[in-house]
């Protein structure tokens, strides 16, 4: 898990809401992840509504895990919006289209196994040039 890929977690039914997020994201993983790498690990979400609530800001100050500043509204910036491109791509590409939400999900689950992880590790070494490169662009201000 921590070469940089978790499995792939889809949620079955509803919304991510604050506590499954919680309860399925922040504590198995990022909790993981922040005492592997220690206090140098940051974490990186995409401001979605449920991320940003009271309860995932006390979680997060709780386990110590430090949050990256992230700008509303840059999906350009977020490497996850490259890896979902990808795996759309290669379910576009498959000769047998899901049929229901079961075989997408089981799609899903697969492609994401046979993405290179190569590909993965570049994204995130990735993140320090795109933040720079936007700052050069853009100033000392963010988009948004």
């Amino acid at each position: 898990m921590l070469n940089g890929r978790t499995e792939l977690h889809i949620f079955d039914r509803g919304s991510v809401t604050e506590d499954r997020y919680c309860e399925k994201v922040l504590l198995p993983i990022a909790r993981l992840f922040r005492g592997a790498i220690g206090p140098d690990f940051i974490f990186m979400d995409d401001n979605a509504r449920p991320h940003r609530t009271l309860a995932v800001e006390e979680l997060l100050e709780r386990e110590d895990i430090t949050r990256m500043d992230w700008p509303v509204y840059c999906p350009y910036l977020n490497p996850i919006e490259h890896v979902w491109d990808a795996l759309g791509r290669r379910i576009a590409a498959n000769l047998h289209h899901p049929e229901n939400t079961q075989q997408l999900k089981q799609m899903l689950i697969e492609e994401w196994a046979l993405l290179p992880q190569e590909m993965l590790h570049q994204l995130a070494l990735s993140m320090r040039r795109r933040c720079e490169a936007t700052i050069a662009v853009r100033g000392g201000h963010m988009p948004y």
